[in-house]
């Protein structure tokens, strides 16, 4: 990932609090000189993504087919996340996207936009509207109406 991907996650990871810490797992792609097909590549990435969440967390795919969220119904969600005291995997693809395995292993599908965003993007834009929603909740002067 470029730096400012890094640099943008860790911005909002960092702020916030512990006791909705965010962290990130990267899974390792599939090699694009292996041969594979793409849905052979998909099917072992989405191996490798369900062998790393814990069994007992939720798991939210972020797709742009999902349902789209308002910032005060996203602070909702997470109020409901953070008192149901489960870990939250929030599930981005990668570049071909996620395999069906996977969208069919969560909970809930989320859509940060109806376009299709670059998977690095998605992963600063999903921490800072984590943070937003946070803040909302604890009427913090971040998010203005």
């Amino acid at each position: 990932m470029p730096a400012w991907i890094s640099t943008g996650f860790t911005e909002y990871a960092k702020r916030m609090p512990r006791e909705a810490k965010i962290e990130l797992l990267e899974i390792k792609p599939e090699s694009r000189t292996s041969g594979k097909s793409t849905i052979q590549m998909m099917a072992a990435e989405a191996q490798r993504i369900l062998a790393a969440i814990p069994p007992s967390a939720r798991r939210i795919v972020l797709d742009e087919h999902g349902t789209m969220l308002s910032t005060k119904q996203m602070a909702q969600h997470m109020q409901e996340w953070l008192g149901s005291g489960h870990d939250i995997a929030f599930i981005i693809g990668g570049a071909d996207g996620l395999h069906e395995s996977v969208k069919n292993s969560a909970q809930q599908m989320l859509a940060l936009s109806p376009m299709t965003l670059p998977h690095g993007l998605v992963r600063v834009l999903l921490a800072e509207q984590l943070y937003r929603a946070h803040s909302l909740l604890h009427n913090h002067p971040y998010h203005r109406e």
